[in-house]
């Protein structure tokens, strides 16, 4: 039994398909096949049920995955306190962000972040919450940059800064007239929203509750994106006079189209917002690798 084929049961069990696995491992297909069926005939049980459409734990599978859970987390503090002698900003930092802050946060922040850790390169990956917050819990990833409320046992979150939510809109809208709009306003407007699994979705609901209670029935003028989509495709879509919709501050400055095609407005204060924060492990020892990340970052929020 090796701590390699222990990460590619807990993988598989969170894909659910063998490719899908493989491909998050860096493996051939045949090569995680081959050591799963090789870690089962060692522990002699049947760790998974395999069908045509899906893969999932057996009952007993399910136990020993929560276990490998456990041991690679373990793994990652031994590996954490080894790191900790050595040079903590000489070595690459792996850094998760969510969909809609990374491609907008990390082209500001890494010129920074190269000038006060030159040594320190950055291995980065975009996902959902959900999927950052177990890569950090087991060692994946050292750090991940997230939207509040966010909240996990042994592990240390610090908000960085907020940022307002703004209206994207064709040019030729009727609310362009406004310098400023009350959330109140979109009660009736056809709104386009990331799809489910994106935390931003749930913060405009959260924060814009009239655009989900209008008309005869609840959510009747929202058009969810298909799944998977970013903000870049909403920004399509309201190009292409689908409806409107709200995006974060940062997303906002991108000058795909020109404003003679799409405006946007702030909200009437207190606007409409979130969060940014990071988070990692309390057991993560490379407290200087952290603090050139978020020094990095505030300088780039600066200007």
């Amino acid at each position: 039994m090796t701590l390699t084929e222990l990460r590619y049961i807990v993988t598989l069990a969170q894909e659910q398909h063998f490719g899908r696995a493989a491909e998050r491992c860096f493996v051939s297909q045949p090569t995680l096949s081959i050591a799963v069926k090789k870690l089962e005939d060692e522990l002699d049980v049947a760790l998974f049920e395999r069908t045509k459409s899906r893969v999932q734990p057996t009952p007993l599978g399910e136990q020993i995955v929560a276990q490998a859970h456990l041991v690679l987390e373990q793994t990652a503090t031994i590996k954490d306190m080894a790191n900790a002698g050595k040079d903590q900003l000489s070595s690459p930092l792996a850094v998760g962000a969510i969909f809609t802050i990374g491609p907008y946060l990390l082209p500001q922040f890494i010129p920074h972040l190269q000038k006060l850790a030159s040594k320190m390169p950055l291995y980065v990956e975009d996902g959902y919450t959900h999927n950052l917050r177990k890569k950090l819990r087991n060692g994946e990833l050292d750090v991940i940059i997230v939207a509040l409320p966010f909240s996990e046992p042994d592990v240390v979150t610090q908000a960085l800064y907020d940022e307002p939510f703004v209206v994207l809109m064709p040019h030729d809208h009727p609310l362009t007239a406004k310098t400023a709009i009350d959330p109140a306003e979109l009660g009736g407007e056809k709104m386009l929203l990331l799809g489910q699994g994106h935390c931003f979705r749930d913060q405009v609901l959260t924060t814009c509750p009239s655009i989900q209670h209008s008309g005869d029935s609840a959510f009747n003028n929202i058009r969810t994106a298909a799944e998977g989509s970013s903000l870049e495709t909403l920004r399509h879509m309201v190009a292409s006079g689908l409806g409107i919709t709200i995006l974060p501050e940062s997303a906002a400055m991108s000058n795909i189209y020109s404003s003679n095609l799409l405006v946007t407005r702030p909200f009437i204060a207190p606007a409409p917002s979130r969060t940014v924060a990071l988070a990692w492990r309390a057991s993560f020892p490379r407290h200087k690798a952290i603090d050139a990340l978020r020094k990095s970052i505030q300088m780039a929020r600066q200007g």
